[in-house]
């Protein structure tokens, strides 16, 4: 098959499109024909070499949120059938015995993850465990379900699991065209919540509001403690929700409101990150909460109502395996709202 890969850390150049061995499935395993693939912003950290998760390994083959169609199955797989459309779930916690991904679960550790530690979708084919495929519905476009996994499970988590957002509170959510961001505006409505989101240019401000987001703002223009202070009468927002870091950490804990949570679930903007008042953090009861792993029982049940409620996806620009380089080019600049996909 053909694949995408890389043997040392560098720019766009160290991508190779080369030819590798097909994938064989173990008992337990699928291999899928990959239709559509989702760039992350680990695909830039990871080839850079600025950051690699517990297990990297080179040569590696990037891409965690993979869909297609299922072109073999192993001896023991009796839930999944050739010809199947599905998606994957790229963390490799809970995978049972009998696959070929099984023991590199460990959630706090050298966790598994398709296109992260383990072989991804910049490729033709992918092995995945059978226990971590989902059927996509017949009536949805393939490249939809690619968006979902790693954006929508994150988002689910850091606002659920770890933040526990309520119906009737306020979230601000930064950095709107990013499919986290987008995820999290989506899951926040269908909860209840109200949603502040934040941007970097007035597009994708306007952008954010089609997706459903209740007010925006440019944060690069306006300030953004005062914004919050100002539509929650003074009050500030219950939560943020931040995967950006370092540019927005000390305006977002302003932002918050007595007893308000910060939620961090990524740095794309830095990894050090200052407290601007000690006094205001302990005094207003103000939490700091990371957001770990989402666990395997946790991608059923948030793919079942994406399926159901059919959320508004963002699809920024496709690429063919090939172009994988341009792809990366294109999130590197930042100038996208949505989603990057790969087509191979």
């Amino acid at each position: 098959m053909k694949a995408v890969a890389y043997q040392r850390p560098g720019g766009p150049e160290v991508l190779e499109h080369i030819d590798v061995a097909d994938p064989t499935p173990g008992a337990a395993d699928v291999v899928v024909r990959v239709e559509a693939c989702a760039l992350n912003r680990l695909d830039l950290l990871q080839r850079g070499g600025w950051y690699q998760m517990p297990g990297f390994s080179y040569p590696h083959i990037a891409g965690m949120d993979i869909a297609g169609t299922v072109v073999a199955v192993g001896a023991d797989v009796t839930s999944i059938a050739i010809g199947d459309r599905v998606v994957i779930d790229p963390s490799m916690s809970g995978v049972p015995e009998g696959s070929k991904l099984a023991g590199r679960g460990d959630l706090y550790g050298a966790l598994g993850v398709l296109g992260a530690t383990a072989d991804g979708g910049y490729a033709e084919l992918c092995l995945a465990p059978a226990s971590h495929v989902y059927p996509v519905p017949d009536d949805m476009p393939i490249e939809h379900a690619a968006t979902f996994p790693t954006c929508w499970l994150t988002a689910s988590h850091a606002l659920f699991e770890i933040g526990q957002l309520q119906a009737g509170e306020t979230v601000m959510i930064h950095a709107a065209g990013a499919g986290v961001s987008i995820a999290g505006i989506n899951l926040a409505k269908y909860a209840g919540a109200t949603v502040l989101a934040t941007a970097g240019t007035d597009e994708k401000c306007e952008r954010a509001l089609q997706l459903g987001a209740d007010h925006v703002l440019n944060n690069r223009t306006g300030d953004v403690a005062g914004w919050a202070r100002q539509l929650t009468a003074g009050r500030g927002v219950d939560m943020v929700f931040d995967h950006v870091g370092t540019a927005l950490f000390g305006s977002s804990l302003f932002a918050l409101a007595i007893h308000g949570r910060l939620v961090s679930c990524g740095n794309s903007s830095g990894d050090q990150a200052t407290i601007p008042s000690l006094g205001y953090l302990f005094h207003s009861g103000i939490s700091i909460r990371g957001s770990d792993p989402y666990r395997p029982d946790e991608f059923g049940p948030v793919w079942k109502t994406f399926c159901e409620q059919r959320f508004p996806v963002a699809i920024d620009s496709e690429f063919t395996l090939a172009d994988a380089g341009a792809a990366q080019d294109k999130l590197a600049s930042n100038d996208f709202f949505g989603k990057i996909l790969l087509r191979p």
